[in-house]
């Protein structure tokens, strides 16, 4: 396994949602993203421009912070957005069927530290923080799987 990271600038909201609509066709059956970062930091922005890039028609994108999870029929592969904020054990995960979407599914992950062991090891984590400029953010992408170096090296400026 090969550790791969990158850091990118996001100077808005908009440019946030166009770096994912750009991920977005790039995943396939299988990825998970596991969005790590603190309440208000983009995750759920990103998930939200990431799902409508994926759907044939666009339709509401909701929080799952109380649904835990919500699901896509994406044009070729279902799509998993969950919030597992809150989780109280890693066996929830379970419960909630996310091992076997990890396998047949896109799965943009919120809050991926409450997957303890269950956490994919050939996921792409994406770290978001703030920073002292308004609306700005960086995005950290990190991988251990060769699966993610071509799609980091496209991004890679």
């Amino acid at each position: 396994m090969l550790a791969t990271t990158q850091t990118l600038r996001m100077s808005s909201a908009a440019e946030t949602a166009k770096f994912a609509a750009d991920l977005a066709p790039l995943l396939r059956a299988g990825d998970t993203l596991l969005l790590e970062g603190p309440i208000g930091a983009g995750k759920t922005h990103f998930a939200r421009a990431l799902v409508l890039a994926r759907l044939a028609e666009p339709e509401d994108v909701p929080s799952p912070t109380f649904t835990l999870v919500q699901t896509y029929s994406g044009t070729d592969v279902e799509i998993w957005h969950c919030d597992l904020y809150r989780l109280t054990h890693p066996d929830d995960v379970l419960e909630l069927g996310l091992d076997e979407a990890f396998e047949s599914a896109i799965c943009l992950i919120e809050w991926p530290d409450r997957l303890g062991a269950l956490k994919p090891q050939n996921a792409l984590s994406l770290r978001f923080e703030l920073t002292d400029v308004p609306q700005e953010r960086l995005l950290t992408l990190s991988a251990q799987s060769q699966r993610w170096a071509p799609v980091l090296e496209r991004f890679s400026g």
